[in-house]
């Protein structure tokens, strides 16, 4: 593997990269929250492997990447741009594009704002328009009496207002994110018990929304999250991984550890007025969806969010729900997972 690094308006993002050939497509794997680089760990070997060249970046906010504090500075346009920003240092016109939670989010904006970018894209655990910023499908307009039965992905209320809501019955992490300072103050205590009770919660085994026993006021996030059941090493993570992320995570001045998912969470409403202009678009290059069948995420949305990606994309090559996986499937899951996706990047007329 290749280490690197590329600066885009001031913001320095760090990758890492695993080539097959020069003339050989490119596979870019964009993490989530809480995720790096390492996250991908097993997927980049995996697709260089099978002929495509891989690369996978700390997102702005994380590892060794550059930290600004001023959540605008993650908004979409932002975070679009770190993606067409590391194609442009590559020399890359198009490129297949892999995202996982927030990077979910960045991948699919990325497909519908900039098509002629993307030859595919595959989204990890969220699908498409269910982000923080999303409509449920909605699109921009919808007629008048419509129901929208979720938490958020809603065309009619901005994201702060639905995670208040929420907040008011129990306690919400989307809405706890929101409040200045506190997050950064409470995580940056104990960062390794917060990473690790949070990797086991959205795990297979976890159980996040246990969460709705627990009323907002007066409990962190910290507060809510389980000690896992069984110590460490799990199935899907060693002690190295955890110390790995540990280490990543804290590489940073005091307060800044968990700034990138902060950030991501607190421009929720910034998004979802940016997103507006896109709200009817739809996924046209050859796609693929991935989750574990276990992903809290999934449960938080709704049954019919797979129906709703399906609805609003023009070529869905698959929709993959990989058994004993929760929100981290590609770790949890990684041969199932790469088996997935290396089917899925056979199609591609790149490879045919």
């Amino acid at each position: 593997m290749n280490y690197g690094s590329v600066v885009r308006d001031g913001v320095t993002l760090h990758y890492v990269e695993c080539r097959a050939g020069a003339e050989q497509p490119w596979v870019i794997f964009c993490h989530g929250f809480p995720g790096l680089a390492y996250s991908w760990r097993h997927q980049l070997p995996a697709v260089a492997s099978a002929g495509f060249n891989a690369v996978a970046f700390d997102q702005r906010g994380y590892g060794r990447s550059s930290r600004p504090t001023d959540p605008m500075l993650y908004d979409s346009e932002h975070t679009v741009g770190d993606v067409l920003g590391l194609m442009d240092h590559l020399g890359l016109s198009r490129a297949v594009l892999v995202g996982h939670d927030f990077g979910a989010a960045q991948v699919y904006n990325v497909t519908v704002r900039h098509p002629d970018r993307v030859m595919a894209v595959v989204g990890v655990a969220c699908p498409y328009d269910f982000d923080l910023a999303g409509r449920g499908g909605a699109g921009a307009n919808p007629p008048p009496g419509s129901a929208y039965p979720r938490a958020f992905a809603r065309p009619d209320k901005a994201p702060s207002t639905c995670f208040a809501e929420v907040a008011a019955q129990h306690f919400y992490h989307m809405h706890y994110y929101q409040q200045p300072e506190r997050p950064e103050r409470e995580l940056a205590q104990n960062p390794r018990l917060f990473l690790t009770r949070l990797f086991w919660a959205l795990c297979a085994d976890g159980h996040l929304l246990d969460w709705t026993r627990f009323s907002t006021e007066g409990n962190s996030y910290l507060d809510v999250l389980a000690d896992p059941s069984i110590p460490l090493p799990w199935p899907w993570m060693t002690e190295q991984d955890l110390q790995t992320y540990v280490d990543e995570f804290t590489h940073c001045a005091p307060g800044l550890e968990f700034i990138g998912g902060i950030n991501s969470y607190r421009v929720a409403d910034r998004n979802w007025e940016i997103g507006r202009a896109w709200a009817d678009a739809r996924v046209t290059p050859p796609s693929l969806f991935i989750a574990g069948s276990a992903d809290p995420v999934l449960q938080m949305i709704g049954d019919d969010a797979l129906a709703v990606l399906a609805r609003c994309s023009s070529d869905l090559r698959g929709i993959e729900l990989i058994p004993g996986a929760g929100h981290f499937v590609q770790q949890e899951q990684p041969e199932s997972f790469n088996r997935a996706l290396l089917h899925f990047l056979d199609t591609l007329p790149a490879r045919q």
